[in-house]
């Protein structure tokens, strides 16, 4: 049987944290699918395209690793690309309550899967998407919360 998993979020921008989790669970399962969330309620920075862009190619040297992108539940996406397991980060202690109760929601949804959630190395729990865009707006240097990459596309954007 394969062990196919689903990392969804919205990776806007996509982080270092981001890349330590898909990395370590790529090791762990035959196949991880990055769900890129086509969120129209959030007000992102980078499109849909392009956050797909720059996770396909800060991913590139994982060949068990897709991007796709996904804009219904998550449970159907999980479903429509075979994923049992979904996997969703957790920083500190504050995120637990609200991935909790996403857990929870998910196990409704869709019954056969299962959450795993997984920490980021210690030294990146620090990094959040919207503070990596709030800085990179301010001029400061997030050269070491994102992906060569994405610092390339966030000096961009901000320039």
């Amino acid at each position: 049987m394969s062990r196919k998993a689903i990392y969804p979020g919205t990776f806007d921008p996509l982080t270092n944290g981001h890349v330590d989790l898909i990395r370590r669970a790529s090791r762990i399962f035959d196949h991880v699918v990055v769900a890129v969330a086509d969120s129209t309620s959030k007000n992102t920075l980078f499109t849909t395209q392009e956050r797909i862009a720059l996770a396909q190619e800060a991913l590139s040297d994982l060949y068990n690793v897709s991007v796709v992108s996904f804009n219904r539940l998550m449970t159907d996406s999980a479903r429509e690309h075979g994923a049992m397991i979904i996997i969703r980060g957790l920083r500190s202690g504050a995120d637990f309550e609200y991935e909790f109760q996403m857990a929870g929601m998910n196990r409704k949804l869709f019954p056969q899967a299962e959450t795993i959630f997984m920490t980021p190395d210690e030294k990146l729990t620090c990094i959040s998407s919207s503070l990596v865009r709030e800085i990179a707006k301010l001029k400061g240097d997030v050269s070491e919360f994102v992906p060569d990459n994405v610092f390339e596309a966030l000096q961009e954007k901000f320039s």
